[in-house]
């Protein structure tokens, strides 16, 4: 039995940025209210061609200190999809300088990896072949048909950055060009020897 393994790259079409929002009070009431005033600019901020919510999540909890309660929070996550790169810098900007609690991303993404998985795939059965053939080489054998192939997965692996509130703030200097996206396989083969 032998391991291969494939890799290949692909510059990303896609992007995936998670923004959330909080509204603080000291009911769970008031910090709701809070947070559906704050979100009077966010979601429209978000109404962008090329640009999709793909999810929204709402989390309302008790805050506590040493045994106290102390309030509550509010928080709304929304996590939006990027069809349209070029919309990346500009809502970036305008979704900072609406302060949230938190701005992640952009995570990047390929809205098709079918072709990229493929070949990942056949390296990785030509990487198995190779190191079988070696083996059987050293053996003064042959390498004989293949006998059995287990796919050991793979996937994407995304590079990713982070970032740290009127008008859209600068992000000019936050590199937010679409990165490569790696797509790898795994698979485990077993050869017959001649």
């Amino acid at each position: 039995m032998t391991t291969g393994t494939g890799q290949v790259e692909r510059l990303a079409d896609r992007a995936r940025l998670t923004v959330s929002f909080q509204g603080a009070g000291t009911t769970r009431a008031e910090a709701v209210t809070a947070l559906n005033a704050r979100l009077g600019d966010v979601e429209p901020a978000m109404q962008v061609v090329g640009v999709r919510v793909a999810s929204r999540l709402l989390s309302v909890s008790e805050q506590w200190e040493e045994n106290r309660r102390v309030g509550s929070v509010a928080q709304q996550r929304y996590v939006l999809v990027f069809r349209d790169l070029t919309q990346l810098p500009d809502l970036v900007g305008r979704l900072a300088a609406l302060e949230p609690a938190e701005l992640d991303g952009p995570h990047w993404l390929l809205a098709d990896s079918t072709d990229a998985r493929r070949e990942a795939q056949g390296a990785a059965l030509t990487d198995a072949r190779v190191t079988a053939e070696g083996y059987a080489t050293s053996l003064g054998a042959q390498l004989g048909p293949l006998v059995k192939l287990v796919d050991q997965g793979g996937g994407f692996q995304p590079r990713m950055m982070a970032y740290g509130g009127g008008q859209a703030v600068d992000v000019s200097n936050l590199s937010l060009e679409p990165e490569l996206v790696s797509v790898s396989a795994t698979c485990e083969t077993t050869w017959h020897l001649l």
